[in-house]
């Protein structure tokens, strides 16, 4: 989704000199910035205009530990903010609009039936400083460099989390594969992906007018070839990219500090070398009440979600806040293109009934569960697994309305009347924050009351949570998935059975549920091959129905992102994925 350090900070300085045009010291304290160094040009926000500045700290904080950094094994939210500001590939998103665009290519082009995809590279970008290079002196990124990233997506091994990206769109992606699983690779490594001159063809097995979406997936990201041969696994907090910000420190579950890039290949509209900010820090509170108040004392410069309990107090009213009456701070609110569902393990003999777990969903009454458990802040789930965005609407997906006397005739013609037989069912969540557990409560409360099936909560820390679900050790599981690219297609991958293992304890990723319907997976390979973007549709549409039909999973609601900057925060646009692109964001004068 899509579901991370002790350490001194006195005496921390960036090791060298930064470039001409970058700033030349750092603020000597975290509270408001000092020290910064003015930069060409001015930054237009609504219609105000604000004067660029180099320089500061940008400190954040997320409530979950990251899990992996290293592209192919990046699959979780926290990762992928941090992981974003390291590494680049071919293409990125536009932070506002989420649009694709072009990032690392100098341009592409694209044939009639978008089946044949070529990238030329941009000059003049280079890997960061890195002990795993000559002289530890980064060198220029090659196309031999992608070549080699893109296989290696493309091979067996355990740190491969994100093979099935091209496994069914890229000629040769399959029979590679298998090579390397038998040992013996094929020779030019994926048949479908070669290197002409300065760029990179890539060739797929069918039509696909979004692949563009697909190469801006943290999977195809860029990194040497010297930094897997180094440190292997250990890439997972050994990052070497080419992207505006490079890892300093790595504290595990406390911080990790970026710093400024000096040798970052892209300057603004104005001439100004990215990015602004000097420095990137990141620390990991799980405790959403003690993250607020390290906001609200001006020890972070953002928030994102608010604890529900909190939501009142600090916002007052919602309207005050949207009108921008709130005057300690910005206010940012978006739709999410994220859906919080619940999971079925559907090999379990808890959850093989679908009875079972059409009682489950008709017991909940998700409309409740936002007006009062969140405090607002969320659509229910009612329409499927995908959330409204864009040109899709889920509208027209008849989801589960909330319906106890139904659950209740279910649940006896399953023979578990007042929940016989389920009597030993936890519930798994992740830690970080209350609103897990708070709605995770919610709902015990109401399957206990409703159809009698009274469960568990056990909250683990997201890495093993992602471990035990992922491997068949949970059976009932909350999770998050938050859209890797605006497209329908990447929450759907997510019950596609063709990607689950045949060992019912080996790891399925994105399948975890291991959820397996014939007919969905045909309309699905038909809406990957369809280049109508209608007929894509309602075909999308015709999947997440079926899901429905067969109550694959329980979803909860559709997530709405609210965001707290401080007031000095520029150029920082909220988007309906939470993706982050840092290079750009600065802090204005408070004369300003």
């Amino acid at each position: 989704m899509k579901n991370i350090f002790l350490f001194s900070l006195v005496s921390i300085v960036i090791a060298g000199g930064m470039s001409g045009c970058g700033p030349t010291e750092e603020p000597k304290e975290e509270g408001t910035p000092v020290g910064l160094t003015e930069a060409k040009g001015h930054y237009l926000e609504g219609d105000k205009k604000y004067k660029i500045w180099y320089g500061g700290i940008f400190r954040i904080n997320e409530v979950e530990n990251f899990k992996n950094l290293y592209p192919h094994s990046l699959t979780d939210a926290v990762s992928s903010h941090i992981g974003a500001q390291i590494y680049q590939g071919f293409f990125r998103l536009n932070q506002k609009t989420l649009k694709v665009e072009k990032c690392l290519a100098e341009d592409y082009t694209v044939n009639e039936d978008a089946t044949v995809w070529t990238m030329s590279l941009r000059d003049g970008v280079y890997f960061h400083d890195d002990p795993c290079f000559d002289g530890g002196k980064g060198r220029k990124v090659t196309v031999e460099d992608f070549k080699y990233c893109f296989d290696k997506l493309c091979e067996s091994y355990p740190d491969n989390k994100l093979y099935e990206l091209f496994q069914d769109r890229v000629v040769g992606a399959k029979e590679y594969f298998a090579s390397t699983q038998s040992g013996s690779p094929l020779e030019g490594g994926v048949s479908g992906v070669k290197i002409i001159g300065n760029s990179i063809e890539i060739t797929l097995k069918s039509p696909f007018s979004a692949f563009d979406k697909v190469l801006s997936h943290n999977a195809c990201w860029v990194f040497p070839r010297e930094a897997w041969d180094k440190y292997g696994s250990d890439m997972r907090t050994k990052c070497v990219g080419s992207g505006p910000f490079k890892v300093d420190v790595i504290k595990e579950g406390v911080q990790v500090r970026l710093v400024r890039n000096e040798n970052y290949w892209e300057s603004d509209e104005h001439g100004n070398q990215l990015p602004y900010m000097n420095i990137i820090k990141t620390t990991f509170t799980q405790d959403k009440k003690t993250e607020l108040s390290s906001f609200q004392s001006g020890k972070l410069d953002m928030i994102w979600k608010l604890p529900v309990e909190e939501m009142s107090a600090v916002l007052g009213t919602l309207k005050e806040a949207q009108n921008g009456e709130n005057t300690e701070f910005q206010y940012q609110q978006k739709r999410g293109m994220s859906t919080q569902f619940y999971c079925f393990l559907h090999t379990s003999e808890l959850f093989s009934d679908v009875r079972v777990r059409k009682a489950f969903n008709l017991a909940i009454n998700r409309e409740d569960l936002v007006k009062y458990t969140l405090q607002g802040e969320g659509e229910p789930g009612i329409h499927g697994l995908i959330p409204d965005f864009g040109a899709y609407d889920n509208k027209t997906i008849k989801g589960f309305n909330f319906d106890p006397e139904l659950a209740r005739e279910l649940m006896a013609e399953s023979g578990h009347t007042d929940g016989k037989g389920l009597e030993n069912i936890t519930l798994y969540i992740n830690e970080g924050g209350s609103t897990n557990i708070l709605l995770a409560e919610a709902i015990q409360n109401q399957l206990k009351e409703n159809i009698g099936v009274k469960i568990n909560i056990e909250p683990l820390q997201l890495p093993v949570h992602i471990q035990k679900f992922q491997t068949g050790q949970e059976d009932f599981w909350r999770i998050a998935w938050v859209a890797d690219y605006p497209d329908p297609e990447n929450f759907l991958k997510l019950f596609y059975g063709k990607n689950v293992p045949t060992d019912p304890t080996a790891e399925s990723f994105p399948n975890s549920t291991r959820y397996k319907n014939p007919q969905f997976d045909e309309m699905y390979e038909k809406a990957l091959a369809e280049v109508n973007t209608d007929t894509r549709d309602q075909l999308f549409h015709s999947c997440d129905s079926l899901l429905i039909a067969d109550a694959a999973f329980m979803p909860i609601y559709y997530d709405e992102y609210i965001r707290l900057l401080k007031l000095n925060v520029r150029a920082f646009p909220q988007n309906a994925m939470e993706y982050r692109d840092l290079s750009r964001v600065f802090f204005s004068r408070d004369e300003e």
